[in-house]
């Protein structure tokens, strides 16, 4: 499912319009990454939760050369879902 699609779904099922789905979607978007910026969590009862987490630096191995190289530490976002989309 694309964006598009994404909102047609949200329209249908709110008895929205398209231009409000959309509006109501980037403004989710919008909201989720200013607070995952600033390393706030974001938990949704039921869908899941959004959290910002630290991966260590870490040896890796270049596939084609079999050379050892560093990864360097960085921040990723993590996805766990709740007990009702599991």
């Amino acid at each position: 499912m694309n964006k598009n699609e994404l909102i047609s779904a949200i329209a249908e099922n709110a008895g929205l319009t398209k231009v409000d789905a959309k509006k109501a979607l980037d403004g989710f978007i919008n909201v989720t990454t200013e607070a995952l910026k600033k390393g706030d969590k974001i938990a949704l009862i039921g869908f899941g939760t959004f959290d910002v987490v630290e991966r260590q630096a870490r040896v890796g191995l270049n596939p084609k050369t079999k050379e050892k190289i560093q990864i360097p530490a960085k921040k990723v976002i993590k996805f766990k879902p709740g007990a009702d989309l599991k």
